[in-house]
């Protein structure tokens, strides 16, 4: 008996046509970004293990248990990547953008990889798409990569969230508060491996999901408590200008980040119909993580936004994305010389932007309706060789049933232009 096989455990496959509300959530929340000014960057899939070692945080989760890391054939040991930022700072640093007109603003969308316990929400490949805008430290900046993450949410539909929001300090602050806070933990029972954690970010400990260890912390002190009056000045005008763009929004003083590199504005898109995971995107600020990766001492400001997590709120929400159809137009060529007659139709229809498939296999009648059915099309191009040796095809509207004979040299335009009618051309339908 030969061997079956499944995909790995924690990783999702998406098809037709659940597929298009997919490609539907990545396609709108990108857009967004690129109304904005954002340039699409491609990164590799994995990097040097040491980048997001240093760059993302050897205290946190991800480094510590959840990168996917092995050696290549080079003895080199290499991580498929986990997040996207450490990455597109990378790339930065490596091509000299950062040499450039600031700030650099760039865009991306891709699978990110996390050995977790796979649940609803959560898989070891995650798809994500992130914005960064790097080289200028200006809470207007940190305002408009926000209010992008928000736009985008809402042209899918989406309007069960909220945005949460806080600020970490900065350099002249934040070591005082380190202090403060692990006064406050070591005073706690804490086990050996978050005695561990304290040591090195005490910040982690207030991010630990444990009971016994929330009520614990309860009390902590909070960054927002003692933020410097320069960090208090950036993040209240941060506030000022999300106002002026309308973006609501919670401050939450105890959010913790999963991630080392952020300073100043931090931010999380939470949706409570998504039960534990109700994260759906995030991110903040990160002054000196260009620096710490070997560049200039850069400031920027970034987000991920989860597409699979952001699919499920919307459907959570009863909101199905992407096109209610596969096509526009279905062929069924009855006969040889149809079926050449309707590839050439169907190959300057799909030039002029329409969806078209075409029945294959020589099926009869009725099979073939059943298919263009099956579609959803709303027109079907019905035609025998007959009828193409006389100049015709017969246009069916699969709604009505209705049915007219159309010239071939007129089908194309006819068809363009019925479907731009109807308002399903392949751009709205996100094809």
């Amino acid at each position: 008996m030969s061997q079956t096989f499944s995909a790995p455990k924690g990783v999702p496959d998406y098809l037709p046509p659940d597929s298009a509300g997919f490609v539907a959530v990545r396609d709108g929340l990108l857009t967004a970004a690129r109304r904005a000014g954002y340039g699409d960057i491609e990164l590799p899939i994995f990097e040097d293990t040491a980048l997001f070692a240093r760059g993302v945080g050897e205290s946190t989760d991800v480094v510590s248990k959840e990168m996917y890391t092995f050696s290549d054939r080079g003895d080199r040991s290499v991580t498929l990547r986990p997040e996207g930022t450490a990455g597109v700072m990378r790339a930065v640093i490596e091509h000299g953008l950062d040499r450039g007109a600031l700030p650099v603003k760039l865009c991306y969308a891709g699978p990110f990889f996390r050995y977790e316990r796979p649940q609803a929400g959560r898989y070891r490949q995650l798809q994500q798409v992130g914005v960064e805008a790097i080289g200028v430290d200006d809470p207007a900046l940190d305002a408009e990569v926000i209010a992008v993450a928000d736009a985008g949410f809402r042209s899918l539909g989406l309007t069960g969230f909220r945005l949460e929001i806080t600020s970490l300090g900065d350099d002249s602050c934040r070591p005082e508060y380190r202090k403060l806070l692990q006064d406050f933990l070591f005073a706690l029972p804490l086990d050996e491996a978050t005695r561990a954690r304290a040591e090195i970010n005490p910040l982690r400990v207030l991010d630990d999901k444990r009971p016994e260890v929330r009520e614990m912390t309860a009390d902590a002190p909070v960054m927002l408590d003692h933020l410097s009056a320069a960090a208090r000045t950036h993040f209240d005008a941060v506030l000022a200008h999300l106002d002026a763009l309308r973006v609501p929004y919670a401050i939450n003083p105890r959010m913790v980040r999963g991630l080392d590199y952020y300073t100043k504005t931090t931010f999380e898109f939470v949706h409570d119909g998504l039960g534990a995971q109700s994260g759906i995107g995030g991110g903040g600020r990160y002054d000196g993580l260009m620096r710490q990766l070997g560049g200039q001492d850069l400031s920027g400001i970034g987000f991920g936004l989860g597409v699979d997590r952001t699919l499920l709120a919307l459907r959570a929400e009863g909101v199905e994305p992407g096109p209610r159809s596969r096509v526009d137009v279905f062929g069924v060529p009855l006969g040889p010389d149809a079926k050449l007659a309707l590839a050439r139709v169907a190959a300057d229809l799909r030039a002029a932007g329409v969806r078209v498939d075409l029945a294959y296999g020589d099926r009869g009648m009725k099979g073939a309706m059943r298919a263009a059915d099956r579609s959803g099309a709303a027109i079907a191009l019905v035609a025998g060789d007959r009828e193409i040796a006389e100049g015709n095809i017969g246009l069916k509207l699969l709604a009505t049933g209705e049915q007219v004979d159309v010239p071939l040299d007129a089908v194309v335009d006819e068809v363009a232009r019925r479907v731009e009618r109807r308002g399903t051309s392949c751009e709205e339908l996100g094809g």
